[in-house]
């Protein structure tokens, strides 16, 4: 039995583990924290559980493919519920729903943004072409630049608008501004700029609007609880407080792992899931990798941050699960996070409410409020010490003015706030880039670092900073190519051997 140890319990580490644990591997994740998860993780605080990170599940038929490799179904372990509205977008002069009920959705553009219905439909169905052209890019292997000689990528390449932005894109669709905004934050979940974002992501709003949003009824976190239950089912262990210190590598293999506690232990395998660069710059031993080098590290381009606040509050609201207030100026705002690296003055804010939605997150009566504002990654150099107080009382009194969150302050019964230097100090997120690697094209499918490590035999990737990127389905499709290259390594050196 070939043994595995995968270092981070994030959700690709956890899938990871889960799969190659279905197929016979021993499998040990070790976590550096007390908790598993990650940025998909779970705190408790005075009666209220918030999600740290992720706050929804979209193409859950991707989580369900995981469960169903590993022989198990998905039902047995969460309970998902579908959220309609998906979430309520909210501009200085108009405010939308989003919904998946596609002549819903049609009418709800004709109502705040009259004659851009057609685009809409437009939109839906040359995406839905795209998006079945690029998904066998997104869940292949980029470890070869023959991969790009097989027909499906060929077929695929020119549905990559290379020379396009997600906004140039959005605006072949739409005539209004603010509703080309309302389909390029998904942006966000990369941590770019629309206006930068290569337009190949324009799948990222078609996905949300062709298959919806879910909850996990307990939050995103049930979901690497679940993970973590079927690895032990299969015999798996999950080690929470074993931090690995640096990879035993020895002739260009690695060996196994020294854990912070100075034991050691040995693998045939290992799969990082931690954060990739931080992985690169602390547990590659010196001098083990020349194409990661601490210096080549800094000169990649990174995602955005996010400032957290996490609020517990006696009253409930009866609002959208999820709301997305656009700051006045969107540009501004993004280019502030993003080029000028500077806290802005007037901040677009996340709302999750999921106590709308689910009873278990908080006392009865009460609500257990997610709320963030992306900002500047520690690229910045900005003194959060400093600022977070004044950032916070910025961010409610925006609630305040522009939202029916209204008195939220005064109802407060527990808070804590996380900002950048949180991310990088607690939870090892390299300069707090809370959404990995960026995606420009430079850093996409082969240009991204591989599932399989070249320099280095045995050396294995998932997460966000492999192939295919940040988000939740494309990290457990992370997971399930470097599994499917790791089995089929072990498959051809068993015929060769025999």
């Amino acid at each position: 039995m070939k043994s595995v140890a995968v270092i981070g319990a994030g959700p690709g580490g956890l899938t990871a583990g889960m799969l190659l644990a279905s197929k016979g591997y021993q499998v040990t994740v070790y976590e550096k924290q007390p908790f598993i998860g990650g940025r998909t993780s779970a705190f408790h605080q005075d009666g209220y559980t918030f999600d740290r990170g992720p706050t929804f599940l979209n193409m859950p038929h991707i989580l369900e493919e995981m469960f169903q490799l590993a022989d198990r179904r998905l039902e047995d372990y969460i309970e998902l519920k579908k959220l309609e509205p998906m979430y309520q977008l909210k501009f200085k002069d108009a405010t939308i729903d989003s919904t998946t009920d596609q002549s819903e959705m049609y009418k709800n553009i004709e109502t705040v943004f009259p004659g851009n219905g057609e685009g809409y439909r437009r939109f839906m169905k040359k995406e839905k072409e795209k998006f079945e052209a690029l998904m066998p890019i997104l869940q292949n292997k980029h470890d070869s630049l023959l991969d790009y000689l097989q027909f499906k990528f060929i077929k695929a390449l020119p549905k990559l608008t290379i020379t396009d932005s997600l906004h140039d894109q959005l605006s072949t669709y739409f005539s209004d501004e603010r509703l080309r905004l309302a389909f390029t934050f998904q942006a966000k979940y990369l941590g770019m700029s629309p206006w930068e974002c290569p337009g190949a992501f324009t799948i990222l709003s078609y996905m949300e609007h062709a298959y919806g949003v879910y909850h996990p009824v307990g939050g995103v976190n049930k979901i690497t609880e679940a993970i973590v239950k079927v690895i032990k089912e299969y015999g798996g262990e999950v080690a929470t407080s074993s931090g690995v210190k640096e990879l035993i590598i020895e002739k260009g293999k690695v060996k196994g792992l020294q854990l912070d506690s100075g034991e050691q232990v040995f693998a045939d395998e290992v799969v990082i899931n931690a954060d990739f660069a931080h992985a690169m710059e602390k547990l590659m031993p010196k001098g083990s990798t020349k194409k990661y080098t601490s210096d080549k590290l800094l000169k990649k381009s990174y995602s955005c941050s996010a400032f957290m606040l996490y609020v517990g509050v006696d009253k409930k609201y009866d609002l959208p699960h999820h709301t997305i207030v656009f700051s006045e100026d969107y540009r501004k705002n993004v280019e502030e996070i993003t080029k000028k690296k500077i806290l802005s003055q007037d901040p677009s804010i996340y709302i999750h409410n999921p106590s709308v939605t689910d009873p278990t997150l908080a006392p009865e009566g009460k609500s257990a409020l997610y709320i963030l504002a992306p900002v500047p990654n520690n690229f910045s150099l900005i003194d959060w010490e400093h600022h977070k107080h004044a950032f916070k009382k910025l961010v409610l009194e925006q609630l305040q003015e522009r939202t029916d969150f209204k008195d939220l302050e005064q109802h407060i019964e527990t808070e804590y706030m996380f900002t950048p230097l949180d991310w990088e100090n607690e939870l090892s997120v390299y300069k707090g880039a809370t959404f990995n690697l960026g995606h420009q094209l430079t850093q996409m499918m082969y240009f991204r670092p591989h599932n399989k490590q070249k320099e280095i035999e045995g050396l294995w990737l998932v997460g966000g900073g492999t192939h295919p990127g940040s988000g939740l389905p494309t990290i457990m499709e992370s997971a399930r190519i470097t599994t499917t290259m790791m089995a089929e390594k072990h498959s051809s050196m068993e015929v060769r051997s025999v």
